[in-house]
């Protein structure tokens, strides 16, 4: 039998692959040769090299077009993963997972490995089990729910459940990967296990005790102090440079998937937004979420998760906004776009230059045509307007249209004379000084740092 854990190859889920590496006996790296090596593959050699673990390349997507199996290999082979063909000692198989091709194959090269590894993938089924957490939740109808890849040992029905020697609750049932009642799970088995008291955390290291008493009669924390301690790091922010707040309340299936969105929230940087999590939690949308989100008018993330009706009635009451993913990139690209629609662009101020008004010549409504002569830098069409009587500034304009004689130009450098067609609601008089400026927008970006 072989076990797969399977993380997620969306760059927001690094700590979900550093943990499955710590769990794993053989990792299987995963490359589509039609994208060659991304960013992810070089931080997933890293995860499995630094657990030192053995590795199979699985060479995936061989069925398209335009498939590259060489080049893929040969940018393997700049990470210093050399094929065997080549005279290296990688194993690497190539298959299409969606068409399923040479999937047997790879189980193959996967015993093989482990038939070369034997030595150091050993346990014994007779001991006390010990585990690791690989996911845990809150049940609705079964209340906390936690899978364990069993390491060592045999867990069994009715086995005290230990987590850093503290009593957590007993197992009550276990449940195999298909759903199905089990009374036992050896070593390399996942397991669902009914039965906590509260919700383990991901990446737990769960022991069933030879003693029971040893363990401390302590107060286990309920899983809601762990989603607490779990949030988005917010940096120190000085509030007079701060342009708009998001808030925002989220709701997710598991500890991974909130641990992944947390993560990405915090790597956001932008020193004029601040982004406020004002209530999260696993499981189903609450009533709780939707008073949350309208006293502080935030919008409500559900990822994997549902609401109930009463709910949604409530919310539509309140005119609370719930949105619903299942694909964490859609979820990060609806808080990216929010995100930059609170921020103001930056307007930057470009001095043209300055000119003295020596001629009126006509007067409408909202215009007048002048003559001016350029005293500094240039002048130049659509450039804004500050008007000064003295050293008092009396009003702003547009320099709409520039000329010199009857013909229309683009710019007037400094010591030349030209007529110009002034808009707005300032009379102007010889005299007159006109400061003329360029307003440039700089749309500043938010970027979530994520990858599809």
């Amino acid at each position: 039998m072989i076990t797969f854990v399977d993380t997620p190859g969306h760059e927001a889920f690094t700590v979900m692959r550093s943990r499955g590496a710590k769990v794993a006996d053989i990792a299987i790296l995963v490359v589509a040769v039609d994208d060659g090596v991304q960013p992810q593959t070089r931080e997933a050699i890293d995860i499995i090299q630094a657990a030192k673990l053995p590795m199979v390349v699985a060479l995936n997507k061989i069925d398209k077009p335009e498939a590259n199996i060489e080049k893929a290999k040969k940018e393997l082979s700049e990470l210093g993963l050399v094929p065997e063909e080549w005279g290296g000692k990688t194993v690497m198989q190539e298959i299409s997972a969606k068409k399923h091709i040479k999937i047997d194959e790879l189980l193959d090269m996967v015993l093989l490995v482990a038939d070369m590894e034997k030595e150091k993938i050993t346990a014994n089924p007779d001991d006390l089990a010990i585990g690791t957490i690989i996911e845990a939740h809150i049940d609705k109808g079964e209340g906390p729910v936690a899978t364990v890849l069993v390491q060592n040992g045999t867990l069994k029905a009715g086995d005290c459940l230990g987590v850093y020697g503290a009593n957590y609750g007993r197992v009550r049932a276990l449940k195999d990967w298909r759903g199905e009642a089990v009374s036992s799970a050896g070593p390399g088995t996942p397991v669902r296990i009914l039965g906590f008291k509260v919700a383990p955390a991901v990446g737990d290291i769960l022991e069933v005790p030879e003693n029971v008493k040893e363990l401390k009669v302590k107060k286990v924390k309920p899983g809601r102090m762990v989603m607490e301690e779990m949030t988005a790091k917010r940096a120190a922010v000085d509030e007079s440079k701060v342009e708009a707040h998001f808030n925002f309340a989220i709701r997710a299936d598991a500890l991974g998937s909130m641990e992944a969105i947390l993560g990405t929230i915090e790597g956001v940087n932008a020193s004029d937004l601040v982004i406020n999590i004002v209530a999260k939690g696993l499981g189903n949308i609450t009533e709780a979420d939707v008073l949350t989100a309208e006293a502080s008018g935030a919008v409500v993330y559900g990822f994997n998760v549902k609401t109930p009706p009463a709910v949604e009635e409530l919310a539509r009451e309140k005119g609370v906004e719930i949105k619903y993913y299942n694909v964490i990139y859609e979820l990060f690209d609806d808080i990216e776009k929010r995100l930059n629609d609170l921020i103001q662009p930056e307007i930057i101020i470009n001095k043209l230059g300055r000119m003295k008004v020596v001629a009126l010549f006509r007067t409408e409504k909202q215009h007048m045509i002048v003559g001016c002569v350029v005293t500094e830098g240039k002048a130049e069409p659509d450039a804004k307007i500050n008007v000064w009587r003295g050293e008092e500034l009396i009003g702003e304009g547009l320099l709409e249209e520039l000329q010199v004689g009857k013909q229309k130009v683009t710019d007037v450098l400094e010591g030349q004379e030209c007529g110009i067609r002034f808009a707005g609601k300032v009379k102007l008089e010889q005299g007159d000084i006109l400061e003329m400026f360029k307003e440039e927008k700089k749309t500043k970006r938010v970027k979530l740092s994520v990858k599809k």
